[in-house]
Order: C-alpha cells, then structure tokens, then sequence
C-alpha cells in the first residue's frame, strides 16, 4: 500500500466562537435557508443533463487513515463542467435574468430562447480562478447572455481557454484573485454589467447569496446518500462559499448532532485561517502562490463568515507538496479503492484528515479516532487537463481508465 501524506507542515486553530452541540442560529440561517436550498433544488434538477453526483465510500483510505468510514462527494463529473461550482455561478445568473424579465417568465422559456433579444442585451461579468467563471460563461451561454471573465495573472492557460469555449469574453489582469475582483466591480459599474461573484463585499450580497444557495443543493444530494451521519467534515476554503455552504446544509440536516466542520486552506492563501484568529474578516496579503487555483484567495467572502464564524469547528492550513501527494494517493487509489480523478483545488480536506491522522496531539484536538466518519467533498476533477498530468503523472483519462477495469 502506498505510504500516506508524509507528515507535513500543518496549521491548526480551534475555534473559541464555534457553537457545537447547538442548533442552527439567527446569523447563519440570516444567509442560507432551507427554503433556499428547496428551490435551487427544484430549479436545478429542471436544468438539461442534472443527475446527482455519487457518494463513493473509500473503505481503503479509511483503513489506512484508522477511522471508521471516508465518505467521498465526487464533483469531477458535474454537468460537463467537471466541478461543484456549475450549481453556483450558473445558478445566479439564471436568477439575476429571470429578475430582469416580465414576472412569469420561465427557466424553459429561457433555454427556448423566447426573451432572446432581451437577455442578450445583458451582460454578465465576474472574476475567477477557474470554476467559478466556467460556471458564470456557462449559464450565460445556456440561457442566452452576454459575458465576460476576468482571469489574473495565475491562471492557467487550459482554464482560459475552457472559459472561452463557452463564448466568454476573457479579459486578463495583473496582480492577484482578489486584483482581478475589484477590476471586474469597477469595469461592470462603468458599463452597465451585472456581477456574478462567488464572493461577497460592502453592497453586494445578493449574487453571492444566490451563488451559495446553490452550493447547498449537492450537500443536500450527500445527505440523502449518506447511510448515517458523519461525525466529521474536512471542507476547502477559499472565499468561503463552499465552506459556508456546506456547514450550513449540514447544520440544517442534523441540527445540534452536526458533524464537526474542519476548513482547511493553502497555507499560502489562508484567508479564513487569519480572519478566524483576528476573529473578523481578515485579508492576507502577496502573490498567494499556490497550485490548489481554486483556492488562491486572500479575502474572505463576508457573506461567507457570517455563517463561518460560528460554526466552524476548526480552521486548518496545508502546504502544495501536501495537495500534490493526496491527488495522487486518490488516482492510485488505497487498498481495493478504485483510482479517483480529483483536482489540485479538490483534495485540501483530504490532504488535512490524512495529516491530522498523522499526528497524535492534531487528532485529539480534532476530535478523530477509529470511530470517525469523516465526509469529504472532492470538488472538482481534472479541470485543467495540461496541470493534473503535470501533478499526477499520467492523464485523467489514464486514471479513470484504470478505474474502469477495477475489479
């Protein structure tokens, strides 16, 4: 069996304002609401090619890592956008639309094209590192808007040019995520564009509200498919969506018996990290270089840490060399596991349960031992096909060719 993640570099901070054993506060459900799960839910399951990701149980790697289950959510194939994010930024877009046509107007009247001229007279703009912009590209090709994404300097060519397939504008910046966030805010109050950002600042909320809303819909796809509870979720970071989406989903769905909710971040581009110490939202400054794109923030997004800040459990910090080896250990799959295509910005939950395990004190503050059923969301797949084989070794297609003659 292949070693495990060689113990690495690891940041730990617990989090003194964590509301455990409580149920689901005013603050939190202020941002996400089951109500609004309920309709992204229904509204996305209309959406053409929707089918629910699996639910895969690693009984390998959680032999290895001596805790009772790994349950693993694999975003890899989701629409054909191959990550979580395709519930988000197209979501928003189609609800920014929708607010800007005659009240009764339709998801199918859209996708009919029957408001074409309208819907092409608006134009939908946001920042990204990747994902969330393919989504944004995507929901405007869908549903028949004008677009355009801004990409800083980082960002790889391969998801430049998955944007641009989509008919996306694509717009390069200098500087770093957050650079190209403000570029894009100033660029869309100067033309007349709607912003459809998966992070959230002074005067806008509403998109990334939606944008998360949309997020929950895969949690709640976990929670159905989980055969019992889990005791534990390792989650990315970010901006924070994600994290907050999910903390609040399963927080809905188990009320005071939720699982203990671990962040963990790059520990080059830890935003939440630095905000839950400073105990306020807390920018980090620099290049935040790291191969995990999707997670190159420096700020958290503020909408975000309302739900955070009281019930994340804990906020942990990995190095690249740590995201490397864990993509890695899930192509090569542990034990009778069958090989898992996961991305760089994929496998930071994975990669901080594997060193947590590593580490006798890490696992005891976490609250980890060989009953733990740990929840992992892995997602997204290979998003840039140039990167994975550079990390990885061989191709996607190679690692789920392998996957499909595992016996």
């Amino acid at each position: 069996m292949r070693p495990l993640i060689p113990h690495d570099t690891v940041l730990h901070f617990a989090n003194p304002r964590a509301r455990r054993g409580e149920p689901m506060g005013e603050r939190p459900r202020a941002v996400l609401t089951q109500s609004g799960m309920i309709e992204a839910r229904d509204e996305i399951r209309r959406w053409p090619g929707y089918a629910p990701t699996p639910l895969i149980s690693l009984a390998g790697l959680a032999a290895a890592a001596r805790v009772d289950k790994v349950f693993y959510k694999d975003e890899a194939h989701r629409f054909t956008l191959n990550s979580f994010k395709a519930l988000g930024g197209a979501y928003a877009v189609l609800r920014l639309l929708k607010s800007k046509l005659p009240a009764g107007a339709t998801t199918d009247d859209l996708l009919a094209g029957r408001y074409r001229e309208a819907v092409a007279d608006i134009t939908v703009c946001c920042a990204t590192d990747g994902n969330h912009g393919r989504s944004v590209a995507w929901g405007a090709q869908q549903f028949g808007a004008r677009c355009v994404i801004y990409l800083h300097a980082t960002v790889s060519r391969g998801r430049e040019d998955a944007i641009a397939r989509f008919g996306a504008e694509v717009r390069r910046v200098g500087g770093n995520y957050d650079d190209s966030v403000r570029q894009a805010a100033r660029d869309a109050d100067a033309n007349g564009w709607y912003v459809v950002s998966d992070t959230s600042y002074p005067g806008y909320m509403t998109v990334p509200r939606d944008v998360m809303q949309g997020y929950t819909v895969m949690v709640d796809e976990a929670v159905h498919q989980l055969d019992e509870p889990p005791t534990h979720c390792f989650i990315q970071g970010g901006v924070g969506g994600l994290a907050a989406a999910t903390l609040a989903q399963l927080w809905e769905a188990y009320g005071a018996d939720r699982p203990r909710i671990v962040v963990v971040e790059p520990d080059q581009a830890a935003c939440l990290y630095a905000s839950a110490r400073a105990g306020t939202p807390t920018a980090v400054a620099g290049e935040l270089e790291t191969l995990m794109a999707g997670l190159a923030c420096g700020e958290a997004s503020l909408l975000a840490w309302e739900v955070l800040d009281e019930g994340v459990d804990d906020f942990m910090a990995v190095s690249d060399a740590a995201a490397v080896e864990a993509m890695r250990l899930l192509a090569d799959g542990v034990g009778d596991d069958a090989p898992l295509v996961a991305g760089e910005s994929a496998v930071a939950g994975l990669a901080g349960l594997l060193i947590a395990r590593q580490d006798r004190e890490l696992s005891q503050a976490l609250g980890l031992d060989d009953d733990s059923r740990v929840l992992l969301v892995g997602s997204e797949g290979a998003t840039d096909e140039a990167v994975y084989q550079e990390l990885v070794g061989r191709s996607a297609a190679e690692v789920m060719a392998e996957a499909d003659t595992h016996a």
